[in-house]
C-alpha cells in the first residue's frame, strides 16, 4: 500500500479526537510550570522541591497506562476512557485543595493515573485501525495538533496567573478534563469489536506483558522511542530552573521559550509526514535521533563552558526537544506494527517505559552535582546515546529478517 492510499484511512476529524486525548498530558505537564516558584513560596519549599510534582507525575502516567492496556484489550477502547477521565477531574479537584507539597504530589499521581488513559487508548485505536505507514503518517498527524498544547500551556499558565492564584491552574485542567469526557461520549466510535478482544485474566496477563517485551520486533522501537522522548522530560524537568532562576525569565518570558520549543515538535512532525515519501520510517527515525544528538551536545557544551548565551542554550534546547517530532512517530509505528489485537497492553508497555523514562530522568537530576544547565546536558547525551543503540540493534534485526526471507 502506497503513502498516499495510507493517508486516507483516517479522517482529520479522528485525529483531532485522538490528540485532545493524548493532550491531557502535556497539558498538564506543562501549563503549571510557570506556577513552580509561587507553588514553592506558598508551601514554604524550594522551586526543585515543587518541581518533584514532575517525577510524581510521571510516575502516575507510568503506572496507570500498565493498567489501561490489557484492560482496554479485555473490554474494548471506549470504558476504560469513561473511567480514567473522570477519575482525571476529580484529581483535579483535589490538586486545587492540596494544602502542602506531599497533598499535591498525591493528587498529581492520582491526576495521572486518570489522565493517562488518553494517550494508551489513542496509540491502540490507530494500530486497530491502520497499518504501519498509516500509522507512521496518523501519528505524525496527531503530534503536529497535539503539540499545539505545549506551546499554548506555559501562556496560558502565565496568563491565568496573572488573576489568579496557583490553584485556579488545576481549574481549567478539570474544565478540560470535562471536555474531553463529554467529546468520549458523544464522538469517540468504539475501534476493538468483540470478536476480537482478549479474554485474558491476570496470570495471563503478565505473561503477555513479557511476551511482547521480549519481541524484538516491539522492544527496539520501544526502547528507541522511550529514551528519545525521556530527553523531553529532561527538558521539562530542569527548563524551569535554568531559564527561569539561572537565566532570570519572566512567567511570561518562559512560557514564550517553552512554546518555542514545543513549536519546533510541530515543525518537525510536519517535515517528518513529508518525508515519508522519500525515507523509510526507519531512517526518518535515524534522523531524529541525530538531530537529538546535535542539541544535547549543545547543551553539555554550553553547561561545561559556563556563562553561556541565553541563545547558545536556546538553540540547544530547541534542537534536542524538536528532535522528537521525528523520533516520536516513527518509534511508535515500528512498535505497534505487529501487536494486533494485543495494541492496547503493548501501548501500555511502550507509555508507562517512556514515561519511567521521565521519572529516571527526573531522580537523576536530583542527584547530579553540576549547575543546572550542565545537568540537563548530561543526561540527555546518557539518553540519546542509548537511544542511537537501541537503534543499531533495531537495524541489524531488521537487516537480518530481510536475509532470512
Amino acid at each position: 500500500m502506497s503513502v498516499q492510499q495510507s493517508t486516507r484511512q483516517y479522517s482529520t476529524t479522528w485525529i483531532m479526537l485522538l490528540a485532545l486525548l493524548t493532550s491531557l498530558g502535556p497539558l498538564s505537564i506543562d501549563m503549571y510550570l510557570p506556577a513552580l516558584p509561587q507553588m514553592a513560596q506558598d508551601f514554604g519549599v524550594s522551586t526543585q522541591m515543587v518541581a518533584n510534582t514532575l517525577p510524581a507525575y510521571f510516575l502516575g502516567l507510568a503506572l496507570g497506562q500498565l493498567i489501561y492496556g490489557p484492560l482496554s484489550d479485555r473490554i474494548g477502547r471506549k470504558t476504560p476512557l469513561y473511567f480514567g477521565l473522570t477519575l482525571y477531574v476529580v484529581a483535579s479537584l483535589l490538586c486545587i485543595f492540596a494544602v502542602n507539597e506531599w497533598s499535591l504530589i498525591a493528587a498529581r499521581i492520582l491526576q495521572a493515573v486518570g489522565g493517562c488513559v488518553g494517550v494508551v487508548i489513542a496509540r491502540a485505536a490507530i494500530r486497530d485501525r491502520l497499518d504501519m505507514q498509516a500509522s507512521a503518517q496518523a501519528f505524525a498527524s496527531m503530534m503536529i495538533v497535539m503539540g499545539i498544547a505545549p506551546v499554548i500551556a506555559p501562556s496560558l499558565g502565565a496568563v491565568v496567573l496573572k488573576f489568579f492564584a496557583w490553584q485556579a491552574v488545576f481549574g481549567f485542567l478539570m474544565l478540560i478534563g470535562l471536555i474531553c469526557l463529554v467529546c468520549v461520549h458523544f464522538f469517540f466510535k468504539e475501534s476493538l469489536p468483540a470478536e476480537r478482544r482478549l479474554k485474558l485474566n491476570v496470570a495471563q496477563i503478565i505473561q503477555l506483558y513479557g511476551s511482547i517485551f521480549r519481541d524484538p520486533s516491539f522492544k527496539w522501537p520501544m526502547l528507541a522511542g522511550c529514551f528519545s522522548g525521556g530527553i523531553l522530560f529532561c527538558y521539562i524537568s530542569s527548563s524551569a530552573a535554568v531559564l527561569m532562576d539561572d537565566y532570570g525569565l519572566t512567567q511570561q518570558q518562559f512560557a514564550y521559550a517553552f512554546g518555542l520549543n514545543a513549536f519546533g515538535i510541530m515543525l518537525l512532525s510536519t517535515l517528518n509526514k513529508k518525508l515519508g515519501h522519500q525515507f523509510s520510517v526507519l531512517n526518518r527515525l535515524k534522523i531524529g535521533s541525530v538531530i537529538q544528538l546535535l542539541g544535547a551536545s549543545i547543551l553539555f557544551s554550553a553547561g561545561l563552558i559556563g556563562h553561556s548565551p541565553l541563545w547558545v542554550v536556546l538553540i540547544g534546547m530547541f534542537w534536542a526537544v524538536a528532535g522528537i517530532g521525528f523520533t516520536g512517530p516513527n518509534a511508535m509505528a515500528l512498535a505497534m506494527a505487529e501487536q494486533g489485537a494485543q495494541a492496547g497492553t503493548a501501548s501500555a508497555i511502550m507509555g508507562s517505559m517512556q514515561f519511567a523514562c521521565g521519572l529516571l530522568g527526573g531522580v537523576i537530576l536530583n542527584f547530579l552535582v553540576w549547575n543546572s544547565l550542565l545537568n540537563m546536558g548530561v543526561l540527555m547525551l546518557i539518553f540519546v546515546g542509548v537511544t542511537l543503540l537501541c537503534i543499531l540493534q533495531l537495524s541489524r534485526q531488521l537487516q537480518n529478517r530481510s536475509l532470512n526471507t
